[in-house]
């Protein structure tokens, strides 16, 4: 079972028909929608500020979530992927995007609805990505537009297949 610590008054919220790896942490401040999946090694703090999670979120092994004490919060939209090692501080994330793996994402930076972040990017502080362009780089650079339709197949398919390995684990 998955850590859930309560803390400073806050209980973690979790949606129906979640997947959260036995090693997974969940602190404080933290609200995640239904059918999301919080994978091995993953640990969400909320402790010094909120974080709140759509639905069909998934959150790959080795990730942390964090937020600035007082400045900054993260806000995950639905049917969003964020890969294996990223760390996420303090921004927004909106539907349908993709963080790729190792990337790293500043207080304060807006990822918009099915961009992608490629893997190994640092997206800087403030930075303003908009819907369906692709980033990447260090520090993260726009590369290109990505067709919607394409980006919606692409990012809408690896957020709906974690919706089905998370079910792998309660057979």
């Amino acid at each position: 079972m998955a850590l859930i610590i309560p803390l400073r008054g806050f209980d973690p919220v979790i949606g129906k028909d979640c997947f959260l790896a036995e090693n997974a942490t969940i602190i404080g401040d933290v609200v995640i929608g239904d059918e999301c999946s919080v994978w091995f090694n993953t640990v969400l703090r909320g402790d010094v500020n909120s974080i709140r999670i759509g639905n069909r979120v998934n959150i790959q092994d080795g990730s942390v979530l964090h937020t600035l004490y007082q400045k900054s919060t993260i806000e995950i939209g639905d049917d969003v992927s964020i890969g294996h090692n990223v760390t996420i501080h303090g921004a927004k994330i909106r539907d349908y995007a993709l963080i790729g793996m190792g990337a790293v994402v500043m207080d304060d930076a807006e990822v918009g609805e099915g961009a992608i972040v490629a893997a190994g990017s640092v997206v800087l502080s403030r930075t303003k990505i908009g819907a369906n362009e692709l980033w990447g780089g260090a520090p993260a650079k726009f590369i290109k537009m990505v067709d919607p339709a394409q980006s919606a197949e692409i990012n809408r398919k690896i957020a709906h297949n974690y919706l089905m390995y998370s079910k792998w684990y309660s057979e």
